[in-house]
């Protein structure tokens, strides 16, 4: 898929993300997101960085966080999670043509950030949002990636994953089988995404899993 394709899938989970917040109750905002420590507005919060804070800013704020990204990526979303509800949404939807990806990484990228914490956001608050095929496959395609499970910690190894609603599979070994959304889940160490995996590796997948942000 060639870069104007990636970008505009990037832009349409964006804005789909951002019709979802556009109409959450004050309370649901509050609501334990799936990404551990976090509530709702602070994955929003999150996923507005890129927009709100040049790469100088954020390669300072790495700096005073010890190079740690995750702290780093906590408390600015700790810090921002404060703003207005509808600044958040209408900075994500404003932005969703923007061009950021990570540095040394393609689109792929923020489109995996972007899918992985909008399920944080929907499963807890039951809202189903359908995401388009291309788009899933691209997210397992790169959630599998050696520097993906390295950064999740996941261990993968003996067990082989298995798409209910695709086809789509990776690895050898004993059969996990589930959703693209629950394989994703599951992948970057989301404990509730192996909730509904079945087969006989599903167990040995969920005894693996460590949290995470």
């Amino acid at each position: 898929m060639d870069i104007p394709e990636l970008r505009e899938l990037l832009a349409n989970e964006r804005l789909g993300l951002a019709d979802v917040l556009a109409v959450l109750a004050p309370d649901q905002w509050e609501t334990p997101s799936l990404s551990e420590g976090w509530t709702v507005r602070h994955v929003v919060a999150h996923l507005v960085m890129p927009f709100r804070y040049s790469l100088p800013r954020v390669a300072l704020k790495l700096v005073r966080a010890g190079g740690n990204f995750n702290r780093m990526a906590d408390r600015v979303a700790r810090q921002d999670a404060s703003l207005p509800t509808a600044e958040l949404v209408a900075t994500l939807r404003d932005n969703a043509r923007h061009g950021f990806t990570p540095p040394g990484a393609g689109y792929e990228a923020p489109l995996t950030d972007l899918v992985v914490h909008g399920l944080d956001i929907c499963r807890p608050l039951a809202i189903e949002r359908p995401i388009p095929a291309d788009t899933t496959r691209l997210v397992l395609d790169n959630v599998v990636t050696d520097q993906s499970l390295k950064f999740f910690g996941t261990d993968l190894s003996g067990v082989e994953l298995h798409a209910s609603d695709m086809e789509w599979t990776f690895g050898s070994g004993e059969p996990v089988v589930g959703s693209t959304s629950d394989l994703i889940l599951a992948v970057c160490g989301r404990p509730a995404g192996s909730e509904r995996l079945v087969g006989a590796g599903a167990q040995l997948l969920a005894e693996r899993l460590v949290p995470s942000s």
